[in-house]
């Protein structure tokens, strides 16, 4: 039997209009461009002097390099936070304990609600009159504005990516003499965690583009540095622009990544649908082997 589909397969007239639209799509944004690129080359911001600073190697090397490698860090940090984060209260919103439970919610669901710019601008304002940490202040208030924001929607992902596995799995479980913790623990979670893993992924490009709001609290990260170099040199836009190319670079990557997994995962449960089942050391399926007759008496 063929899978299921939402919509009918579009014939030979319904192709030739989904390809007229396409190319009307793209005859559009192509003008979109060229108007933009047209207003830009009549104020005088297409010149090649504009440019040229940003194809020299001491501006990468002394401001967009380090800015990046700033930006990469907060990334890296908010990304490993979100996850520790996300899988304690999303486990924790799981709990058949109230108490641990209405915690877990409160915390994930406060976190949800407040802007992460906010958070960013709290933290450098506590961690720099309350603690003392090590290097830089404002570095660890947008990792941790990051790890608090996207820690609860990763909590949110584990919550709702449990709550979609068949029930058979934790009966399954506990028919083997797990309790609900175990069986969460060593059986729903790892399933869960595959499941969710383009989403995921998808997220840490959330986590990437908003480490440039610490541009707010001057953060050194890329897009500090390329406002801080061109500001005296009168190309702010150009280095805008050059800024958006490089986070669109990484972003697409990242969703390529997500996408890719997103392929290899859906062909792999279906491998395991029709892989057979192992009993012992031998492979064998339902079909093959049908009902299985109980003792017959002779």
């Amino acid at each position: 039997m063929s899978a299921s589909i939402l919509f009918d397969t579009p014939g030979p007239k319904a192709r030739r209009r989904i390809l007229i639209i396409n190319i009307v799509g793209a005859l559009i944004a192509l003008g979109i461009v060229a108007w933009i690129f047209l207003g830009l080359a009549a104020k005088g911001q297409m010149q090649p002097e504009q440019w040229d600073d940003f194809i020299q190697g001491s501006t990468w090397k002394n401001y967009l390099l380090p800015g990046l490698l700033n930006t990469v860090k907060a990334a890296i940090l908010g990304i490993i936070g979100s996850v520790v984060f996300g899988l304690v209260f999303g486990v924790g919103r799981l709990s058949q304990n109230k108490l641990v439970n209405g915690f877990c919610t409160v915390i994930v669901e406060f976190f949800r609600a407040v802007p992460v710019l906010l958070m960013i601008v709290f933290f450098n304002v506590f961690f720099s009159r309350s603690l003392e940490l090590p290097g830089n202040t404002a570095l660890w208030a947008v990792v941790a504005a990051l790890v608090f924001y996207n820690g609860s929607v990763v909590a949110e992902l584990v919550r709702s990516g449990v709550h979609n596995l068949p029930k058979g799995q934790r009966e399954a479980g506990i028919a083997i003499g797990l309790t609900r913790g175990m069986s969460l623990r060593h059986i729903e979670i790892p399933q869960a965690l595959v499941a969710m893993l383009p989403a995921l992924i998808g997220q840490f490009v959330v986590i990437l583009k908003d480490s440039a709001l610490g541009y707010i609290i001057s953060f050194n990260e890329l897009l500090f540095f390329a406002r801080t170099y061109s500001s005296p040199n009168g190309n702010v836009l150009q280095a805008l622009i050059v800024t958006a190319v490089i986070f669109i670079l990484i972003n697409f990557t990242l969703s390529k990544i997500a996408e890719l997994t997103s392929k290899r995962l859906s062909s792999r449960v279906k491998k395991d649908k029709n892989a057979p089942a192992v009993v012992g050391t031998t492979a064998v399926t339902f079909a093959e082997t049908g009902p299985q007759d109980g003792p017959k008496d002779h």
